[in-house]
């Protein structure tokens, strides 16, 4: 007997389980035949494309790292020597692509080497899971194919569990529409050289592309070929090509191992659950998650545990970094309940009120609780997409007004986790978030309405990489929002990322901006610092 998983489909691990069975090597051969065993392992494929000659350079779309472990981690390419054109100008047939891991940035000290297939299936990506590392030391990658090379990689792999660590230093980023800006704040991650990166989400934007002065925001540039809106695989294929063609974008990948997540522009503007924006029937919504889902796999550093299947996907999870911290990266997307109220900004709205209202569904409820109560950790940290801390964003005195795709939305589902927070006596804990294209931080009050309630932590909104435009240090709204809300503690309007350095006794923060995007060669600086001292909930300009 199979059990079901978390979304209610069978579980592909069942399978692997059955070892011997006639069931299991049907399944192994099922998966061999259909692209799903990503690495070559002796099988043999008659639509191998063997001595590929490409029309172009094959990865043009770059690589990367991700997921890391104690002993190793994901590494990722796709095969694509024309990337906007159909099917990246690959035929359909695998090919083999060629890996080496070493200890030294020259590629010196080789420790692995190997190949996998790339298969029309999955767009003629490569996801390899490489193990058997030493923890917590850097390690260097590349592939090769037809006899091309790509550049050469930076991972890192994680402390081994409960070992004591002394430091850890990472970026946060994401939200990177390509009209909006340049993507020159990634040339800055990929020079900070991060242990890793985390990606909150909106990676690309679904909408069709935008041709200056159409809008009163400035067009930085405009997407190759003019797309409309996305819908189908090949087309959410095409606009991450458009994307990972990026020089500044393939550097920042190419630094350090990234966790990806995702929120909603990768599938559909603020969509919850099967619910879609524009009220698509949900069994045709599926339709379009599922492609969805696919591209945003087959671009990212994923393990097979978070292959789709459909509409579903395996995308909250947890890393220990030694016995310093614990991230729990979680979905806010897939398992939530609709926006109430119609969505958009009201004023106490009854429906958010609702204590059915979730915002992680169920079962993922239940893993962060059981995780959050079993911790060891010094820190222990949220990694998620929309702002958690109640935020009135009516710049009236005399109105409120909240956003509903936010955790405002759903009230007992924040109050839930904050109870869970309280008794399991988590005297550190750190969220962080993206989404809204500012930077906000302020902290969680165990009842929002006295300030002098218990502080259950912090959070850390980090703006986006491009999307909103240059921006400003200070708008109106923000001023509002720093008055009304005495929990909240700053406010900024520009582009850029986040720096995170955390000790065991102390975390800072630290607030990465660039005066424009829409011109090449933008320098850095940092806005503001915070910290957190550990033992001690609250944060303090550093």
């Amino acid at each position: 007997m199979f059990r079901r998983n978390a979304f209610g489909q069978f579980s592909v691990d069942d399978f692997l389980t059955e070892a011997g069975t006639p069931s299991r090597r049907r399944f192994l051969t099922g998966l061999a035949a259909s692209g799903l065993l990503l690495t070559s392992g002796g099988v043999i494929d008659q639509r191998v494309w063997a001595n590929p000659v490409f029309a172009a350079y094959p990865f043009g779309l770059g690589i990367a790292s991700g997921d890391p472990s104690a002993d190793g981690f994901v590494i990722w390419t796709r095969l694509a020597p024309l990337p906007l054109a159909r099917n990246g100008g690959m035929p359909m047939k695998a090919v083999e692509v060629a890996y080496e891991i070493a200890t030294e940035a020259n590629m010196r000290g080789n420790v692995q080497r190997g190949t996998a297939l790339a298969r029309p299936e999955l767009g003629h990506a490569v996801h390899v899971e490489i193990a058997g590392l030493q923890p917590n030391r850097d390690y260097f990658y590349r592939f090769s194919c037809g006899g091309e090379r790509t550049m050469i990689g930076r991972a890192r792999t994680l402390p081994a569990a409960g070992a004591s660590l002394e430091r850890v230093n990472f970026g946060v980023l994401g939200c990177q529409r390509y009209e909006d800006g340049l993507f020159t704040a990634f040339r800055h991650v990929a020079d900070e050289r991060f242990d890793f990166v985390f990606h909150y989400g909106d990676y690309i934007y679904e909408y069709r592309m935008v041709r200056p002065n159409e809008r009163p925001l400035p067009v930085a540039r405009v997407m190759p070929g003019e797309p409309d809106e996305i819908y189908a695989l090949a087309d959410y294929r095409q606009r991450y090509a458009i994307y990972k063609m990026d020089p500044d974008l393939q550097l920042a990948h190419a630094s350090a191992p990234w966790i990806v997540s995702f929120d909603d522009h990768e599938v559909d503007n603020n969509f919850a659950g099967m619910v879609s924006e524009e009220n698509i029937p949900p069994e045709i919504f599926a339709l379009r998650r599922a492609a969805g889902f696919q591209a945003w796999y087959e671009h990212m550093p994923l393990r097979r545990t978070s292959l789709p299947n459909g509409p579903w996907i395996q995308a909250y999870r947890r890393f220990q970094f030694g016995d310093l911290a614990q991230m729990d990266v979680l979905d806010t997307r897939q398992f939530r309940s609709d926006q109430p109220c119609g969505d958009g900004s009201h004023a106490a709205c009854a429906d958010a009120l609702k204590p059915e209202n979730t915002m992680l569904g169920e079962k993922q409820e239940a893993w962060l609780g059981e995780g959050l109560r079993a911790s060891q950790a010094r820190w222990n940290v949220l990694a998620q997409q929309v702002m958690l801390m109640r935020h009135d964003r009516d710049p009236d005195p005399e109105k409120t007004g909240y956003s509903m795709d936010k955790w405002d939305g759903a009230i007992a589902a924040r109050k839930r986790l904050f109870d869970t927070l309280e008794s399991a006596r988590i005297g550190n804990a750190v969220v962080l978030t993206g989404d809204i294209h500012q930077n906000w931080a302020g902290e969680l009050k165990a009842d929002f309405d006295d300030p002098r309630s218990k502080t259950l932590g912090v959070e850390f909104v980090s703006t986006s990489i491009t999307s909103g435009g240059d921006g400003a240090d200070m708008t109106k709204a923000g001023q509002a929002g720093l008055k009304k809300n005495p929990h909240i503690g700053f406010f900024n309007n520009q582009r850029g990322y986040m720096r995170h350095s955390l000790s065991k006794d102390r975390w800072q923060a630290d607030y990465r901006v660039l005066d424009k995007v829409t011109v090449a060669g933008a320098a850095v600086s940092t806005r503001a610092s915070f910290v957190v001292e550990a033992g001690q909930p609250g944060m303090r300009p550093a």
